[in-house]
């Protein structure tokens, strides 16, 4: 599932960064503390490889 806005690909990428034990997920807030707790490195791997050229930088509501 590739990632919808470079926010959501970024947030991924840091909670992929604590699964793997590289940061502390004490130091992850928001998006990324939630992505953590409910998602698998698999997962997480597959939305922080999304390529960042032509997504927005937050997904819209609509």
């Amino acid at each position: 599932m590739p990632a919808k806005s470079k926010a959501q690909q970024k947030a991924a990428g840091a909670a992929l960064s604590a699964k793997r034990g590289d940061t502390k997920v004490k130091d992850l807030q928001g998006a990324s503390k939630g992505m953590y707790k409910s998602m698998s490195e698999n997962e997480l791997e597959d939305i922080a490889e999304t390529k960042r050229k032509g997504l927005p930088d937050k997904k819209s509501d609509n």
